[in-house]
């Protein structure tokens, strides 16, 4: 390790004074400006990481569903998986460390981790479109090079698609090419091939309205929009050619806004979907005959892929265990729903797609959708085996289950400081300010079929209020009653939250 080099360099990627950043639930996320330094560090980190592991790590530039002035980075463990919890905090440390004690910070990493300084590393970084992300991006190179790392820089990606990289390079090709064309080959066959067993009543069924946010997802899409043949007709809205990036659309807008994104007319009974600003989240919306919007969010996103598997399964004669996991922020009926008619099980993480990741992984089948669009089914190795055994043995219409198996296998409130409120019980319980969880006790009591509950964003400076209850009036009411006491309790600066905020 080349310290002086490290020194030198570090300079040039100086930390604002005074700034202190958390790891969140997906990386760092702030303004832009004022992330030079994080992601010069985050390149140092990465190495370490890949030194440690043997392995090619990711780092994805993106600030997700944020506003296009802000941005962020994140890490790519070896299977396509967040970061490992201990390395968060070794990231926190590494962005929070003062220019003078950087060397410091960087060979305790290296001690507490065992990591073998000798050992190559290799690191893979992917961008989003944000004005802001080509040359922080450059940053993170900075990082990686100065200690000795290779990398591999993809450019635009989605960050579906960084992860999918880092996965098939550390399975050495098995998982699928570690190119774009490779995973558009891959998704798009197995789309297509499981669409042609689906049933289907009209070409109307095969055409896709989609909202990309003005983000990266355009982009994408439009490269991979031929290889899905005659399978699929996409129409693109919010394509970047003009608006903002996340603004007035994509799926946090959506689902915060229960209608349909600026710039799409939808006619009754058109299909419609909305990306986020890096295309990790989706849902999907139509209006009824009557004009009615409808909203099919994670929630039952989870429950229509749950039901499905569990269909397939009993076709082919399978016994597996299949688990949904949910976050507080899940619709109650929705897991009533699959605890009490589909007899599948769920089970409730902390907010945040590693926590649910990491649970799904403990089942045969793990189904897994946060209300907000990310997600994802999982399968464990021996079941992939074992559906691709059953896709050749069985008879022809158990075959056809297991084949459609097998393709989807592949395929706000501002306080002063957000961290004066602590969660347990799975972030639906506050510990702290004092009073605030009796506050919002008091205020459930008052309506019929509600709960409600707050908890600290782990990607924007500001505090989540959560509330349901048996009517849309009643969860407007409720949720504006916990917002008051928010700002009453837990330091609210600025005006009073208003109703309908």
């Amino acid at each position: 390790m080349d310290l002086g080099a490290i020194t030198k360099y570090s300079a040039l990627h100086a930390k604002p004074s005074g700034l202190i950043l958390q790891y969140g639930t997906a990386g760092f996320r702030t303004k832009a400006e004022h992330l030079d330094h994080v992601m010069f560090r985050m390149g140092l980190l990465a190495v370490l990481r890949s030194k440690q592991t043997k392995s090619t790590i990711g780092v994805m530039v993106t600030a997700s569903h944020n506003p296009e002035e802000d941005n962020g980075v994140k890490l790519v463990d070896p299977l396509g998986e967040m970061l490992a919890p201990s390395w968060e905090e070794h990231a926190t440390c590494l962005a929070n460390a003062e220019e003078q004690d950087m060397q410091r910070v960087l060979i305790d990493i290296s001690e507490k981790e065992a990591v073998n300084l000798q050992q190559d590393a290799f690191v893979v970084i992917g961008r989003d479109t944000r004005p802001s992300s080509e040359k922080l991006s450059q940053s993170v190179i900075d990082g990686v090079t100065v200690l000795g790392g290779q990398f591999h820089d993809y450019g635009l990606l989605t960050t579906p698609q960084l992860h999918y990289m880092v996965y098939c390079r550390n399975t050495g090709g098995r998982y699928g090419k570690a190119t774009i064309e490779g995973y558009y080959q891959k998704l798009s066959k197995a789309f297509v091939e499981l669409t042609k067993q689906a049933s289907c009543c009209g070409d109307e069924y095969r055409s896709l309205k989609v909202d990309c946010a003005n983000g990266i997802g355009a982009l994408k899409l439009r490269e991979m929009e031929h290889y899905f043949s005659q399978g699929l007709s996409v129409q693109l809205f919010n394509d970047g050619s003009k608006g903002k990036l996340n603004h007035l659309c994509g799926a946090d807008f959506v689902k915060s806004h229960q209608k349909p994104p600026q710039g799409m007319e939808i006619k009754s009974n058109e299909r419609c979907c909305s990306f986020d600003g890096d295309a990790d989240r989706i849902v999907y919306y139509y209006h009824d005959a009557d004009g009615h919007f409808h909203l099919i969010d994670g929630d039952k996103i989870a429950t229509l892929i749950s039901s499905f598997l569990k269909e397939l399964l009993v076709e082919i004669g399978e016994s597996l265990n299949i688990g949904v996991v949910q976050t507080a922020y899940a619709n109650g009926s929705s897991t009533r729903y699959l605890e009490e008619v589909m007899k599948v099980p769920v089970y409730c993480t902390k907010t945040g797609v590693k926590h649910l990741h990491h649970k799904a992984q403990e089942f045969d089948i793990g189904v897994y959708f946060e209300a907000n669009g990310h997600g994802t089914a999982l399968f464990s190795t021996a079941v992939e085996m074992k559906i691709k055994q059953s896709a050749e043995q069985l008879e022809d219409k158990k075959r056809k289950a297991a084949k459609m198996l097998e393709n989807i296998i592949d395929l706000f409130n501002q306080v002063a400081d957000r961290r004066v409120i602590s969660t347990t019980n799975a972030e639906r319980q506050a510990v702290t300010p004092p009073g605030l969880q009796e506050a919002i006790n008091d205020l459930v009591k008052k309506y019929k079929l509600s709960r409600a509950f707050v908890r600290p964003s782990g990607t924007e400076d500001v505090v989540r209020v959560y509330a349901e209850a048996d009517s849309q009036e009643s969860a407007d009411h409720l949720a504006h009653e916990v917002s008051l006491a928010v700002f009453q309790l837990a330091g609210g600066i600025g005006e009073r939250p208003q109703p309908g905020f």
